[in-house]
């Protein structure tokens, strides 16, 4: 999937899908996993959290950092072992924000 990652505002990431159409997403948060050498950026569209929709639709993607900090190729998590391992941050993260 293509992307842009504005260096000056890491808070947001651009995806550009099969149309060329634009959509900007805030990040939520990134990390890194010694076990599949990849890193996560977990993220979701900009405005979601001000709607009156109980749950929002998070993405999340592996990616191999650039030399720049950049985020490179966005790739897709295709593996159970490495979706259940995200799935494990991703409450972690959850429970933390909720103490």
């Amino acid at each position: 999937m293509a992307h842009e990652h504005n260096q000056e505002e890491d808070r947001y990431i651009t995806l550009v899908d099969e149309n060329g159409d634009e959509q900007l997403f805030e990040i939520l948060f990134t990390f890194d996993s010694d076990e599949f050498e990849r890193s996560y950026v977990f993220f979701y569209p900009v405005g979601a959290n001000e709607e009156e929709e109980d749950e929002i639709d998070i993405l999340t993607y592996a990616y191999i950092p650039t030399e720049d900090g950049g985020f490179g190729e966005l790739m897709e998590i295709e593996t159970d072992e490495e979706w259940d391992m995200v799935e494990e941050v991703f409450n972690t993260f959850n429970e933390e924000q909720e103490d």
